[in-house]
C-alpha cells in the first residue's frame, strides 16, 4: 500500500509539474505577443520644424520625429506636399500641425490618418484669420506642449510618468524664457515698432510693444496682397518721422517693396531686427531660437 501511494504521489506531482509548465509557457507567449505588439517608438511628424523640436524635447527617447519643413527658403504658406510628405504623414502616431490656416496642406492630410492630431492654433483657440504665426506666444507654446504631452500618453500610456517628467522639464525652460522677456520688458514696454510682415507680433506683445506699422501697409501684408505705392509711401514716411523706434524685417520674405522699407529705416537710423518664419539651422530648438529674438529686439533699443 505504501508503494502504490508513492507511485500516485509521483504521477499527481508530475502532472502538475507539467501543468504548471504548460501555464508557464502559455503566459510566456502571451507576454511576448504583448510586448510584440506595444510601441517602443512613437512615429511624429511636424509640418514645421518648430513645433517638431518642441515634438521631440517633450518625447526625448520615446519617439521619433520628423519635420516636414525646416528650410528658411520656403514659404509655409504656399509649401506643396511631396508624396514622400505624405507617406511620412500617413505612418505617423502623432502629427502637430501649426493650425490658424497656416499650413492647411498638413491639417488636410492628417484627416486621412488614424493619428491623434495636435492643433497649435486650436489648442490656444487660435483659427483661420487670426495672426498665424502663434509659436512666437508663449501662451499658444504652453498650451501645444501640454496636447503634444497628453498625446504621447494616449500613445504609450505605460510611459505616462516619464512623459510627465519630460513635460514638466520643458515648462522649467519656457519659465526661464518668459523670465527673461518679462525683464527685456524694462527696455521693450511701449516701444513703437512696425514691420515688414506681422510674423513676431505675438513676442513684440508679450515684450509689451506697440505695433505702428501703417494700416494700409499692414492689411495689404495680412491678405498677402501687394501694398499699393500710397501704402510704401505712408509706410517710408513714417519711418523718417521718428515715431517708430524699430523695423521688423522678414529676410524670409525679401523683395523690392521690403528693400524701399529696409533702405527707410537705414537712412533714418531707425534699428532693423532680422528674423525669418521658418526656425534657423543654428538652433536645435524653439525656445532658444526665442531667446535669441528676445536679445535682439533688446540689443536693438540699446
Amino acid at each position: 500500500m505504501k508503494r502504490a501511494t508513492r507511485m500516485v504521489a509521483v504521477v499527481a506531482a508530475s502532472a502538475a509539474t507539467f501543468a504548471m509548465a504548460a501555464c508557464g509557457g502559455s503566459g510566456s507567449s502571451s507576454n511576448s505577443s504583448a510586448d510584440k505588439g506595444a510601441k517602443s517608438v512613437i512615429n511624429v511628424v511636424a509640418s514645421i520644424n518648430q513645433w517638431g523640436s518642441v515634438a521631440s524635447e517633450l518625447g526625448g527617447s520615446k519617439v521619433k520625429v520628423t519635420s516636414i519643413m525646416s528650410n528658411t527658403n520656403v514659404e509655409a504658406h504656399d509649401y506643396e506636399p511631396t508624396t514622400a510628405d505624405i507617406s511620412k504623414i500617413s505612418a505617423a502616431d502623432v502629427i502637430v500641425v501649426n493650425g490658424a490656416d497656416y499650413d492647411p496642406w498638413a491639417s488636410k492630410a492628417a484627416k486621412s490618418t488614424k493619428a491623434t492630431l495636435v492643433d497649435a492654433g486650436a489648442t490656444d483657440g487660435k483659427k483661420a484669420g487670426d495672426n498665424p504665426h502663434v509659436w512666437f506666444s508663449a501662451d499658444v507654446r504652453k498650451t501645444t506642449a501640454d496636447a503634444i504631452t497628453k498625446a504621447y500618453e494616449k500613445a504609450m500610456p505605460s510611459q505616462k510618468s516619464y512623459f510627465e517628467t519630460q513635460n514638466a522639464a520643458w515648462h522649467g525652460k519656457e519659465a526661464a524664457l518668459e523670465k527673461k522677456i518679462s525683464d527685456a520688458r524694462g527696455k521693450t514696454e511701449g516701444v513703437s515698432y512696425a514691420a515688414t510682415e506681422s510674423v513676431a507680433w505675438y513676442l513684440a506683445d508679450d515684450l509689451g510693444m506697440k505695433d505702428a506699422t501703417p494700416h494700409g501697409y499692414a492689411q495689404a501684408s495680412a491678405n498677402e496682397s501687394e501694398p499699393s505705392a500710397s501704402d510704401i509711401l505712408e509706410f517710408t514716411t513714417a519711418l523718417g518721422k521718428g515715431g517708430i523706434k524699430m523695423l521688423v524685417f522678414n529676410s524670409q520674405e525679401a523683395d523690392s517693396v521690403t528693400n524701399k522699407l529696409t533702405d527707410a529705416a537705414k537712412k533714418s537710423n531707425v534699428p532693423i531686427v532680422n528674423l525669418t518664419e521658418q526656425m534657423p539651422k543654428q538652433y536645435t530648438n524653439l525656445l532658444d531660437w526665442m531667446d535669441a529674438l528676445t536679445q535682439d529686439f533688446t540689443k536693438a533699443l540699446a
